[in-house]
């Protein structure tokens, strides 16, 4: 047996050691990253998405003579604004909550 060669561990320069460490260590990292953002992806898409559009009353009855220019809802609450510069507020049933008057450029 010959007692000169050396053994694999001392051919090894501490550096090399170190980097084959890091390396190892990095992709062990990368792939629990990956797995993890997999898994949030696959959460996020298996909740149902909110309501885009909120939900219309039956009907909505408007003034004599009211034309709708832009209509915007919020909670509870529809926001007509007319041509001749009305905005028509209604409640979630259909009814009108209250008028304004705007001055439109």
């Amino acid at each position: 047996m010959d007692t000169n060669t050396p053994t694999e561990e001392e051919q090894d320069f501490p550096q090399l050691r170190f980097l084959r460490v890091l390396v190892s260590t990095l992709a062990g990292v990368m792939i629990l990253g990956l797995l993890v953002l997999i898994t949030l992806i696959v959460i996020r898409f298996r909740t149902p998405p909110a309501a885009a559009v909120p939900t219309l009353p039956a009907a909505i009855t408007l003034p004599e003579g009211a034309v709708p220019q832009a209509i915007t809802a919020g909670p509870g609450w529809f926001l007509i604004v007319t041509q001749d510069g009305r905005a028509l507020v209604y409640g979630p049933d259909g009814a009108q909550v209250s008028e304004s008057t705007l001055t439109l450029p």
